[in-house]
């Protein structure tokens, strides 16, 4: 506890951030078949996302994000994708444009009805993008094991495109936040 609170004392640390820049959907259909026995989602997005380091004396080492975009009322799945590994130093930040987070799926009939409604609402479908990876913390000569992360970034309007135009979300509202993944045996928290 003590050698705890000198590294505190000493170093200040404070967790990174995530900023969602811009998010543009290039394609998001649902398309069903004359029978309705079957309902199929396509969707194409690219986003810009960056990263901040705020601290002076610690660096990051991120291993590859895993993205997913779901729905933020249902938790409907929309698309997933992927970042590379990164490196984080101190006083640094990171942007990665043209993200793609992409997906082609079958839908049973309780998630196209949950979703639907959503397609249709003028004022934009509520997003959410949840990246999950493992974090390496290095401070000076001292390097900890790697650890979950899940960032969250919530708040997000997104409409339909119309047309081969995209449609840009509107994230000027949206929040990322950072908390620890955890796993004690079968369990995440």
């Amino acid at each position: 506890a003590i050698a705890g609170s000198i590294l505190y004392v000493l170093y200040r640390p404070h967790r990174p951030s995530f900023t969602l820049a811009s998010l543009r959907i290039h394609r998001l259909n649902l398309t069903t078949t004359a029978d309705s026995a079957s309902s199929h989602l396509s969707t194409l997005f690219n986003l810009t996302l960056s990263s901040k380091n705020p601290n002076s004396h610690l660096t990051f080492t991120y291993d590859p994000f895993t993205l997913s975009c779901v729905t933020s009322n249902n938790d409907v799945f929309i698309g997933n994708g992927t970042l590379p590994a990164f490196i984080s130093n101190s006083k640094n930040e990171t942007t990665f444009k043209g993200v793609v987070i992409t997906t082609s799926s079958d839908l049973d009939a309780d998630t196209v009805n949950n979703l639907r409604p959503d397609l249709k609402k003028k004022n934009g479908i509520p997003l959410k993008i949840e990246m999950d990876t493992k974090v390496t913390v290095k401070m000076d000569g001292l390097k900890s094991k790697k650890v979950g992360i899940r960032v969250t970034c919530d708040d997000i309007k997104g409409t339909v495109p119309k047309g081969k135009s995209p449609s840009v979300a509107n994230v000027s509202g949206s929040k990322c936040k950072v908390d620890l993944r955890i796993k004690i045996w079968k369990w995440t928290f």
